[in-house]
């Protein structure tokens, strides 16, 4: 190895020295690497083993590669979903002494998977739906924090399932730029490239039967701007409203919560008569339900899994006819009698099928079927059985799909036609 290698990185781990760096990242052997399902990169990207985790390595000039390090640093530091920064590796050659490009090194998010690992002719027609869905929260929440990304496209996002629907992270931050606030101009643009974008991969995958034939591509693309402008509306639009409405500015607040959002602080003010009133909520950030579920239990997990677990934590709540007590002692009795010994029913082998959160949800559906089927309210703990054996035991393993190719996997899920 050159003694010219240099490592760029918050937190270096020793084991990285033992990766073979002077061999391109194409010809890496077999024994380093981790065979996980990938999308498409203008980049040679590959997933390795590393320390009892799994990175992802991009091979990719310098200059970028320190840019976009920082730029996800920095992505990470305000809390908007996208992988992890590990670091930078400049000063690569090969044992002849040829020049190799630098890499940019980033945490694998487990339980991901890209697009094309998604979509299947075996799969749900809505999925294209609930991905774009996902990628338009994801798409607001940057714009929020004024970050301009310049290449929006499924390609450059990974999505973990959350309560049915899923979860959109930034992969790739390279032509992305964060500034303090963006103009309406910047956000069209972004929004523009993401529907062009969009549409052609989908018809991508329909060109190689892979998208299901009831899905139109450019009405899904359309539907993405749909959804932005819509979301982007309820968070930030000003409101006006009479003096004696004043119920309407805790609804406007509960809207926001509902779709995940907490407010920091209202800007309210009258017009010159002081007839009517103003306000514009000032937005915090996603994730309303998942801080106070984190709050209450110590779970971190996805937005749409908070709310479904803080709901059956309500329902407990009220089954056991504790509605005047502190929730900091209900929430603690739901995660040691309910959440906790529901999780460890589940065979250690099959936790790596999905978010132990994600389980729960699906335990939740799966005892609602099996209580209509039985005329009667099934305890959670009775329906474990049949779920293990009717659902998970034939999901793949999400945590890590291993020998797998992205060409290759069809119907990772036959999802919802199964849970029930």
């Amino acid at each position: 190895m050159s003694n010219r290698l240099q490592i760029t990185a918050a937190s270096p781990d020793p084991a990285l020295l033992t990766l073979p760096w002077h061999i391109p990242l194409e010809e890496w052997p077999e024994e380093v690497l981790a065979a996980l399902p990938r999308g498409l990169s203008r980049h040679v990207v590959r997933f390795v083993k590393l320390s009892g985790r799994v990175i992802a390595v991009k091979e990719i000039g310098e200059t970028v590669a320190h840019r976009e390090y920082e730029l996800l640093r920095q992505l990470s530091r305000i809390d908007v979903p996208s992988v992890e920064p590990v670091g930078v590796i400049t000063g690569r050659r090969s044992r002849d002494g040829e020049e190799l490009n630098s890499v940019l090194i980033t945490e694998h998010l487990q339980f991901s998977l890209p697009y094309r690992a998604l979509f299947s002719q075996y799969l749900r027609p809505d999925t294209a739906t609930r991905l774009i869905d996902a990628l338009a929260v994801l798409l607001v929440r940057l714009h929020l924090n004024g970050f301009y990304w310049g290449d929006v496209s499924l390609s450059n996002t990974l999505f973990r399932r959350d309560a049915g629907a899923f979860a959109a992270y930034l992969v790739d931050a390279e032509t992305g730029d964060l500034q303090e606030r963006l103009t309406d101009g910047q956000r069209g643009y972004d929004l523009e490239i993401a529907r062009v974008n969009v549409i052609g991969e989908l018809m991508d995958l329909e060109a190689g039967e892979i998208l299901d034939s009831s899905v139109d591509t450019v009405t899904v693309g359309e539907m993405l701007v749909v959804r932005y402008e819509e979301l982007w509306k309820e968070l930030t639009v000003s409101e006006w409203f009479e003096p004696g409405d004043m119920w309407r500015v805790q609804s406007r607040i509960s809207r926001l919560n509902h779709l995940g959002f907490d407010v920091g602080e209202l800007d309210m003010s009258t017009d010159v008569d002081g007839t009517r009133i103003r306000i514009q909520p000032k937005v915090v950030d996603a994730g309303h339900h998942h801080r106070r579920l984190m709050r209450l239990t110590g779970l971190d997990v996805q937005e749409n899994q908070a709310r479904r677990l803080l709901n059956d934590m309500d329902a407990y709540r009220a089954a056991m006819d504790r509605q005047g007590e502190d929730e900091e002692f209900v929430a603690h009795d739901w995660l040691t009698n309910i959440f906790e010994p529901a999780i460890r029913a589940v065979p250690r082998e099959l936790r790596g099928k999905l978010e132990p959160a994600e389980i729960f949800h699906e335990l939740l559906e799966h005892r609602w079927y099996r209580s209509q089927e039985a005329q009667r309210d099934l305890p959670l703990l009775e329906a474990v059985p049949t779920y293990i054996d009717q659902v998970l035991r034939h999901r793949p393993d999400e945590k890590a799909v291993l020998g797998l190719d992205t060409a290759t996997l069809r119907a990772l899920d036959e999802d919802d036609e199964i849970i029930g």
